[in-house]
């Protein structure tokens, strides 16, 4: 009897066509490896190369929009919330029926000079953190914190306003240090994802030209600042909204004030004591704290979830190996820079004109001649002049560098000159066109010297190993100006003026003759970036690569422990350079030779 086919072939089994199937491949163990994995037949590799690093370009971007748009909300609800909350606070009649003999007034001042005073101490410790956490997570605890300050205002007692206002203090310069690092890391990336052909043929450890990333940063720089101007007009939406139907009208709030701009003395002397017509409900307060803590947390998820890692986890290992003491000093040793202390004055000077901005130009000469009401307004023009004109830094592309940083300065001394006479009437509404004009074109300058300065700092210093410390120095000397602000806050409009004036001059001229001084070739003079000693288990004596050997050591150009940018090199007499050492003679002796007192294994 003939035995029955099998229903389903046996693989490798030879069928009635014999080791062929059908088509004519051959089956079983003849059958050609690449037809069951090789490539796709119609795989092209510079095509999916291509769209790999499209997809991070438009991943770089949207890093950048997500940091941009949480640090406009963070600092949109931060400045809504303590302008409503000062406005409320100073009212007589809200805090004795509200608070009754609480010490409002009290806890305000100390609340003040909490989140004042606590950014001077920010130099010791930003770098520290920003490192152990890396930028990113430090981006996000910042924000977290801004948070926990709206959050504290539910139930505003001594305990809870005062520790959250230092905690506040803490977080303002890793905050914006962070963002400006975040921000120059991903122009840097934008440039490696664009280029990467030219990263191919140089390989992965030669870096790019220097100044590549120059067009890329100017553009990132615009979009950042152009968001980051935006939350002053967010931070009036509360007071248009729904502060402002609870204020009394100017002829109330000005009856007693007598002189306003270059004339005033302190902040509105003789404004009246009570602003609010009828106190607003509890039930509103919280509705609109909820809305803020809404945003504030909103923020916060966009920097988690949308931001990406400034750095490669390799990338981070060694910026944190360098050692923890190395980076508590780095920031102090780059004052050796020449080119950072003559940025200091326009560090300084950036402080004082946001400050100005917000204190001088909108209370001593808005508030006080047309009212608290239309305070908003006033800052509202100042954050849209502000935010269109940030797309001026892109004027960076075509003009020589100092032209857009100086621009600004030129703009804000022919401002500062004008203000410096102009005194004008309270309780007159026909100068208004003028204080808004002021405000936009005060904007308009501020958008340039933001812009300016923070490109000029991520195009003189390139090196990812050092970014973090220029941008916590920077950010420190604003946060100076900013406490300088605060206790001078008592002094006449003229004297305000007359410092603004000088530092304005001081900052244009020194910055001038820093880039003189690069036009003639010097050569600045860096602090050495440590070479990263990572942990490793067993004997380190016994390994070839001695990382513990310092920069004089070991040889010039080997990964961070090599030459900072531009550091003069010193050159031995070509009769005394010492020659290559043979093999093995350059480890250190181990413990038990030590003890012995000997040199090493080699000594005879």
């Amino acid at each position: 009897m003939e035995a029955e086919p099998p229903l389903y072939r046996v693989a490798g089994a030879a069928g009635a066509q014999g080791d062929e199937d059908r088509l004519g491949v051959p089956d079983g163990s003849g059958a050609p490896l690449d037809e069951l994995v090789g490539a796709y037949p119609n795989y092209n590799e510079e095509e999916e190369e291509r769209r790999y690093y499209r997809r991070k370009r438009l991943g770089v971007l949207k890093n950048v929009l997500a940091a941009s748009t949480g640090g406009m909300l963070t600092y949109g609800v931060y400045l809504g919330l303590l302008q409503m909350q000062l406005i409320l606070h100073y009212d007589e009649t809200y805090r004795e029926v509200k608070y009754g003999n609480m010490g409002l007034p009290d806890i305000d001042n100390k609340m003040l000079m909490g989140i004042n005073v606590t950014p001077i101490a920010a130099l010791l410790y930003t770098p520290v953190l920003i490192r152990f956490f890396g930028t990113k997570w430090m981006m996000f605890l910042a924000v977290g914190i801004y948070a926990l300050f709206v959050s504290t205002n539910y139930w505003e007692r001594y305990y809870t306003l005062v520790p959250s206002a230092v905690a506040l203090g803490m977080a303002i310069v890793p905050l914006w240090a962070s963002m400006g690092n975040y921000i120059t890391r991903m122009a840097q990336k934008y440039y490696e994802y664009s280029h990467y052909k030219e990263r191919d043929e140089q390989g992965p450890q030669q870096r790019p030209p220097r100044g590549s990333h120059a067009p890329y940063l100017l553009v990132f720089q615009a979009i950042f600042y152009s968001f980051f101007h935006l939350s002053f007009a967010c931070a009036q939406l509360p007071m248009i909204y729904f502060l402002n139907h609870y204020l009394y009208d100017l002829n109330h709030t000005l009856y007693n004030v007598q002189s306003c701009g270059t004339n005033s003395q302190g902040i509105l002397s003789g404004f009246n004591k009570t602003v609010l017509r009828t106190l607003p409900r509890s039930g509103n307060l919280i509705v609109v704290e909820s809305v803020l803590m809404a945003v504030a947390f909103l923020a916060m998820l966009l920097v988690l979830g949308l931001c990406g890692a400034a750095y490669r986890p390799t990338e981070e290992i060694d910026l944190r190996s360098v050692g923890w003491g190395n980076i508590f000093q780095l920031p102090f040793k780059h004052v050796r820079d020449f080119r950072l202390r003559h940025l200091v004055p326009f560090f300084i000077y950036s402080g004082f004109e946001v400050l100005f901005a917000c204190t001088g130009l909108a209370l001593g000469y808005g508030v006080c001649s047309v009212g608290l009401e239309r305070l908003a307004y006033l800052l509202v023009a100042y954050s849209l002049g502000a935010s269109a004109s940030s797309i001026l830094g892109l004027l960076g592309l075509w003009l020589p560098r100092p032209v857009p940083l100086v621009a600004g300065a030129g703009l804000h001394l022919l401002l500062t000159l004008g203000l410096f006479f102009w005194a004008p009437a309270p309780r007159v509404l026909q100068h208004i066109w003028i204080l808004y004009v002021a405000a936009v074109l005060w904007g308009v300058g501020s958008a340039l010297n933001k812009t300016g300065l923070s490109t000029l700092l991520g195009i003189l210093y390139e090196d990812k190993e050092r970014q973090d410390f220029i941008f916590t120095i920077y950010h420190w000397w604003q946060a100076v100006a900013i406490f300088t602000v605060y206790l001078g806050s008592s002094l006449p409009m003229k004297a305000k003026l007359a410092v603004l004036l000088l530092t304005l001059l001081a900052a244009a001229a020194s910055y001038l003759w820093m880039e003189h001084k690069l036009q003639r070739g010097l050569v600045p003079r860096q602090p050495r970036i440590p070479r990263p000693q990572h942990k490793v288990r067993g004997y380190r004596y016994l390994e070839e690569d001695n990382s513990d050997e310092s920069d004089a050591e070991g040889e010039h150009g080997g990964g961070g422990g090599g030459l900072g940018d531009g550091v003069e090199e010193e050159v031995a007499p070509a009769g005394l350079r010492p020659g290559p050492e043979p093999g093995g003679l350059g480890r250190r002796p181990c413990p038990y030779e030590q003890a012995l007192g000997g040199d090493g294994p080699e000594e005879q």
